[in-house]
């Protein structure tokens, strides 16, 4: 909340220990800066079936699929910063202008709009991130940021609004074509706090 990234209750979390069947989500109306150990619902993975907590986030759905289709992630992140839904909001693709940006973000997919909290949303999201990207926007409402680690998902995050907040400025003040970044080599999850 203090970068931006939601405003009260919105958006939503998620994490799993490497391979377990079930996962942490935040309960439904939870607030991202006030969170306890008892706003978490824990949920199987296959069926959706609460394990125990409170009720789950509305996007309970969201985060399920993307498990069920990507074994290799252990969080998901799905928050609505403000410069990442403007700019997908007037079709201009965010540039990944630092190394720390295509080290971390590449490839920034997205989807159409789907209603919040529904099947569709979910099962667009899962297909974008299905081949291994960990950014997806979601048209008109948010993203889903991915990670082995709860660490490493929000660094993707925090680097996908600071891309997009660079290229606003970039379009601000009338030069649309910055260049990007060439891709770093490498993987994120083996790297350290700093590349």
């Amino acid at each position: 909340m203090r970068a931006g990234l939601v405003v009260g209750s919105g958006g939503n979390l998620s994490a799993r220990e490497p391979g377990a069947d079930c996962c942490w989500v935040t309960g439904s109306g939870t607030w991202l800066d006030r969170l306890t150990r008892a706003d978490f619902a824990q949920v199987r993975i296959a069926d959706g079936t609460p394990v125990g907590g409170p009720a789950p986030s509305s996007e309970l759905a969201l985060h399920l699929h993307t498990y069920r289709v990507r074994p290799d992630v252990n969080a998901v992140v799905h928050v609505h910063p403000q410069s990442v839904l403007l700019l997908d909001a007037l079709g201009v693709r965010i540039r990944l202008v630092t190394t720390d940006h295509t080290f971390y973000l590449h490839p920034v997919l997205r989807t159409d709009y789907h209603p919040p909290g529904s099947v569709a949303l979910a099962r667009a999201a899962a297909a974008a991130v299905r081949s291994g990207a960990n950014c997806v926007i979601l048209g008109h409402h948010g993203c889903s940021v991915l990670g082995s680690t709860v660490e490493l998902a929000h660094r993707r995050v925090r680097n996908l609004e600071e891309a997009a907040w660079l290229t606003y400025r970039a379009l601000a003040v009338g030069r649309p074509d910055v260049p990007e970044c060439p891709l770093v080599p490498g993987d994120p999850d083996r790297a350290g706090p700093n590349i």
